[in-house]
């Protein structure tokens, strides 16, 4: 019979996971509250479930070979809710003896001062959400540790691609649209996008190759290019000039006060405004991975955005 793996979270991330599971022909099984999924893998089962509820976690687990924690709360409940969500999937890991995998980014490394990111770079958060992000990484990291799990932790840079509304509803929808394209900070420096699809197949590998357990991986992730640079892309594949309107620290302040997810972009703005590079050569060279080219996703996503439209 054909391994279970259960993946929490059905957001972009999660799909992306699910689909490529599916394509290393394993069960896979997904978990959302309404247990409903508009674009749910082929072959996927989609099941309703409160990732907060430990004993709901071990009965939908049971059986599975790993868990994928790719869910979280809304952005600016990330202090207060994100790590109890991922303890209760965790403990239903722990008690079902299978293997978990959990989606992460790089708020935990703080402020790279230019440098290029590893997985080894010190921890020094300097926001709210990279301390909730550090805790989280180090609770997992102690569990593998103590022998209470078998774990392994992937990390993207910020993300985009199909399935990601975020991006497309900032940068992809705005272009089509004809209008001007929405980017933070400064437009002229080096910042790495990693695709989701790309970070969906790092964690399917995560979840099957037992050497990748007990470290950190980071997603395989095209060259870091300036958000200029995006945008040129981007024009190339809309095939008209765009406008881009930059939001710095002082606008995200106003905008957060009608919008609490801006309101929590402000603090991440060093990201933004400085070389934010990152090198996921680990994961390349370990498991044969290889980033999709930019010009490639961005391609995709767009088609992604106008085939809903």
């Amino acid at each position: 019979m054909n391994e279970l793996h259960v993946v929490f979270g059905t957001g972009a991330l999660g799909q992306h996971t699910a689909r490529e599971l599916a394509r290393l022909g394993k069960t896979v099984r997904m978990v959302n509250r309404s247990g409903k999924l508009a674009e749910a893998p082929a072959g996927v089962e989609v099941v309703a479930g409160d990732a907060y509820d430990a004993e709901k976690n071990i009965e939908l687990t049971k059986g599975a070979a790993a868990i994928y924690q790719c869910a979280q709360p809304h952005y600016y409940e990330w202090t207060e809710k994100f790590p109890p969500l991922q303890r209760a999937i965790l403990e239903a890991g722990a008690k079902n003896g299978a293997k978990f995998i959990v989606g992460d980014n790089l708020y935990m490394y703080g402020d790279p001062q230019g440098k290029p990111l590893r997985e080894d770079a010190p921890i020094r958060p300097h926001t709210r959400k990279g301390k909730t992000r550090a805790v989280m990484a180090q609770e997992v990291l102690y569990a593998h540790k103590t022998g209470k799990i078998r774990a392994a932790i992937g990390r993207a840079s910020d993300f985009f691609g199909p399935g990601y509304d975020v991006f497309a509803d900032l940068v992809i929808r705005p272009a089509l649209a004809g209008k001007a394209v929405n980017v933070l900070g400064r437009t002229d420096q080096p910042h790495t996008m990693t695709y989701v699809p790309d970070f969906g197949k790092l964690l399917a590998t995560l979840g099957t190759r037992e050497e990748a357990l007990g470290q950190v991986w980071f997603a395989p992730s095209a060259p870091a290019v300036t958000q200029a640079e995006l945008v040129r892309l981007l024009e190339a594949e809309v095939g008209r000039p765009l406008k881009t309107m930059a939001a710095g620290a002082l606008m995200t302040r106003i905008l957060g006060l009608f919008n609490k997810e801006m309101a929590e972009m402000t603090e991440m703005m060093y990201e933004w405004d400085a070389p934010f590079v990152m090198d996921s050569s680990k994961a390349e060279k370990a498991f044969g991975l290889q980033a999709t080219p930019l010009d490639v996703a961005l391609r995709e996503t767009v088609d992604w955005v106008k085939a809903g439209m």
